[in-house]
């Protein structure tokens, strides 16, 4: 599921351009389109909460079609959802999607921007989310936004004026930008944000409405449009080769997590826009109509714009670099405007031109994916002049540091290569996600540097400023230090280069379930990221609990590699729950972090650095049974849970399904959503109903009852709908509905007590209808709604039994939860009441 379709991959080569991906070879077509953009001079943001609201038609043909600069602000990271292809959740999630996100806008064009706010899950009221959020702290994030971007338009995603009718996040991005509009341009409002921008005044904002807003395509072509524009945004681009909805179904299927893959659409299609603030543009089909996007709108840009103009009505296709004298003189001119916000952005796509039509390659890249502060770094330094022209290098620095490179001319196709030392201050802050490295509160991250609030991700540790000589005038040209390989089945790949601690420590288990006051041996990761290291690592611990030594002594001679050190813990007597964290001493310093690394192909490789830390629990938990099969679905930790309380779980695959091969279990769990992703299950089928009628146990997760598609006419021995009922309040009021059931009542006895700390919400998609067969066991609700039965139903099937639930297991059991445990055994234990009860666990 890693793996990006080839002709993907090769519009990415064409469009990407990234520090830590291969560098962007510019065609003459490539470079006529960047200089269309070059002479536009407007802006256009979107906003929307999360990863995938984006709508990547309108982002793209803003951008390639408008030639604007194009901002995607999404208000979260999409932190709360699912992922369909690997075990990222939570944090870790939030930051594969956000480089999906910048996947998304390499493709379409747009810029990436983020606020403060935490995606933490499904909220079904505005007034909620905003309050969990913080909505002070957010609107001044978006106010901020707009304050730097200076947008000439903004278009909502979502409509302020339904709350209620949508996610809560949804609804308070809209609302937020409409609060936004205005307050940008009050310089009482947020004033500290004014010591490093200025006040702004976008003079449009729209919501980008469809007939879904409306409820029907009947309702819509009814509607009112007297105050919406319409545009076409199908259009076919022939300088790219391929339509705007092209390229926007490919950045739409950068979101692979969210199973976004999809068909590539073409052809003529309608967006609508409605005005909600502003002056109505009179071309109803342009949507900066009236306002100044030539070069005549800053500041000695008359100039520059006569030198620009020209170069694109006469563009030389056959021999770009001829345009190079007229391009460097509008560099110079330039940089004489007054306007820094132009100068600033204009300067970097004009020196992006003056890169391309020069046939110039600059690389700076290390043979080590990683160092430690206070190190010295070989890096490979490679410039490349392939055009004619006269270009010498004047100086190259990395940061602050001279590389005592000087006056090299650069001669045509010949390049130049030198090896030089980079010292690693001491200072220098680790790589990981600049939003993760304070605790934050459940709505809001923590950033104590205000200079990053906003940025998509932490800006790289090392720039190369390669400045140029050409004939007299002196371009710097900037490119992050990066890390640079070959793999034999894959060829040259780049990756970011890293700083990162020493030493990092992890535990194999993040939770670790205590059935009695058995000691466990504790294993904790040590791995070197420096060769010969050595030093001491201690096991901070909750009071009530006991450990069998203060502190162990390692060495590890290699960076890379790993040793295991133990511990054994002792727990209290009653149930309890606490957190162990290690601490490692080296060299005089303390590190009390582990080493997250998320790998996958259509986007750059991540180091994450985390608190180390896991969740111990004194739990008294019985169980029956022990031998479960486990259909993955869209990607959980349940089975590693499940080990945690003494079952020996087996993943099944579900192409070896058949009646014989499933009888050796007690029960057969399938994960999250697995009638949606698992296309073999509907050849499988079968033989899973027969295995319950044969007197098994079938435990069915939740799914989306409108993405399993028509091959299932139903996953249940009975009927059962699933609707999109959900209680989102992990507090909620839970009801035991049915208290002689053996669901709560074998092997645990459960409690109002076992529904307290989960987290994120109790469940989704809950069933709304079913048949007289199956038994509803709880009920619950969110503030002012109905109460749902759905969360939880078994039913009897044959000899054995049947149970769909909807409740968040696959969010609870991996943090942890004692109550959630104790429910999970009892489904697995039905019909087992007159087997031995085991009292648990591993040792």
């Amino acid at each position: 599921m890693r793996r990006i379709l080839w002709f993907i991959t090769c519009f990415l080569i064409v469009l990407n351009t990234l520090s830590a991906q291969a560098p962007r070879n510019s065609s003459p077509a490539d470079i006529y389109h960047s200089i269309q953009k070059l002479n536009f001079l407007g802006s256009a943001l979107y906003i929307a909460a999360h990863p995938d609201d984006e709508n990547t038609r309108l982002i793209s043909f803003l951008s390639n079609n408008n030639k604007a600069r194009t901002g995607y602000l999404s208000l979260t990271r999409g932190d709360g959802g699912q992922n369909l292809i690997g075990p990222e959740l939570r944090e870790l999630l939030g930051v594969l999607r956000t480089q999906e996100l910048l996947a998304a806008r390499r493709v379409d064009g747009g810029e990436q921007f983020f606020t403060r706010a935490n995606d933490f899950g499904y909220s079904k009221q505005p007034s909620e989310t905003l309050e969990i959020w913080n909505k002070e702290a957010i609107l001044g994030d978006v106010v901020k936004a707009i304050r730097k971007f200076r947008p000439d338009v903004i278009i909502n995603r979502f409509d302020h004026r339904t709350p209620g009718s949508t996610h809560g996040h949804h609804t308070s991005s809209a609302m937020l930008s409409f609060e936004a509009f205005d307050l940008a341009n009050d310089a009482s409002a947020y004033p500290n944000q004014l010591k490093t921008t200025s006040t702004w005044q976008p003079k449009r904002l729209f919501f980008n409405t469809s007939w879904w807003f409306y409820g029907s395509e009947e309702n819509f072509e009814k509607a009112d449009k007297s105050k919406m524009l319409n545009m076409d945004v199908g259009v076919y681009y022939p300088m790219l080769g391929m339509s705007n909805n092209e390229i926007a179904s490919i950045a739409s299927s950068q979101h692979l997590c969210q199973g976004f893959g999809r068909l590539t659409s073409r052809g003529s299609e309608n967006e609508y826009i409605e005005l909600l603030k502003g002056d109505l543009p009179e071309d109803k089909n342009n949507i900066f109509d009236g306002i100044d996007t030539s070069w005549s709108r800053i500041e000695g840009g008359k100039a520059i714009g006569e030198i620009l103009y020209g170069i694109q009505n006469n563009f030389n296709f056959k021999n770009p670099t001829t345009h190079l004298p007229a391009l460097l003189k509008a560099y110079q001119l330039l940089q004489k405007t007054t306007d820094e916000h132009w100068k600033e952005l204009k300067n970097k796509e004009l020196t992006n031109i003056i890169t391309a039509i020069s046939g110039l390659y600059l690389e700076a890249f290390t043979e080590t994916p990683y160092a430690n502060p206070g190190e010295t770094v070989d890096v490979q330094l490679q410039s490349l002049n392939r055009s004619t022209a006269n270009v010498k290098i004047n100086s190259v620095f990395i940061n602050n540091q001279d590389m005592a490179i000087n006056d090299v001319v650069l001669k045509n196709n010949e390049p130049f290569k030198e090896k030089v030392i980079l010292k690693i201050p001491t200072s220098t802050e680790f790589t990981s996600p600049y939003w993760l490295m304070e605790k934050g509160t459940l709505g809001t991250y923590t950033v104590n540097n205000s200079d990053l609030i906003g940025k998509p991700e932490t800006p790289r540790a090392f720039i190369t400023t390669f400045n140029l000589d050409f004939n007299g005038i002196i371009i710097p040209i900037t490119k992050a230090v990066i890390f640079k390989y070959a793999k034999p089945e894959k060829g040259e790949i780049y990756q970011p280069f890293e700083i990162i601690p020493e030493a990092t420590a992890s535990f194999a288990d993040k939770v670790l379930i205590f059935a009695d006051a058995s000691s466990k041996r504790i294993p904790v990761i040590v791995k070197a990221h420096h060769d010969s290291i050595s030093g001491t690592i201690e096991l901070k611990y909750g009071a009530d609990w006991q450990i069998d030594k203060k502190s162990q002594s390692f060495f590890i001679a290699k960076k890379g590699d790993e040793k295991t050190v133990y511990f054994n813990l002792s727990p209290p007597s009653l149930e309890n729950e606490s957190t162990i964290s290690p601490i490692i001493k080296l060299n005089g310093k303390e590190m009390t972090k582990e080493l997250v690394t998320i790998d996958y192909d259509h986007v750059p490789t991540q180091t994450v650095l985390l608190p180390s830390e896991a969740k111990v629990v004194r739990l008294n938990i019985q169980k029956a049974g022990d031998n479960i099969g486990y259909i993955m679905g869209a990607g959980d930790e349940v089975p590693t849970s499940l080990e945690q309380i003494g079952y020996n779980v087996q993943i099944i695959d579900p192409t070896t399904i058949t009646t014989e091969s499933l009888a050796k279990y007690d029960a057969v769990v399938l994960g999250i959503r697995a009638y949606n992703v698992v296309d073999e299950l509907k050849f499988k089928q079968r033989f899973i109903l027969d295995y319950a009628k044969n007197g098994g146990t079938v435990i069915v997760q939740y799914n989306t009852a409108s993405r399993w598609g028509s091959q299932f006419e139903n996953i249940a021995p009975y009927e059962l709908e699933i609707s999109r009922d959900r209680v989102t309040n992990e507090n909620s009021d839970v009801e035991i509905i049915a208290k002689e059931n053996s669901l709560v009542n074998f092997p645990n006895k459960i409690n109002q007590d076992d529904f307290k700390g989960w987290v994120q919400e109790r469940g989704l998609y809950f069933p709304n209808k079913w048949s007289s067969e199956f038994t509803p066991i709880l009920s619950m609700h969110d503030k002012d709604e109905e109460i749902t039965k759905g969360s939880l139903l078994i039913a009897p099937y044959g000899k054995g039994n049947y149970i769909y639930t909807g409740l968040s297991f696959f969010r609870e059991l991996p943090v942890g939860v004692p109550g959630a445990y104790k429910l999970f055994s009892n489904m697995l234990s039905v019909g087992k009441n007159k087997v031995e009860v085991k009292e648990n666990i591993k040792g």
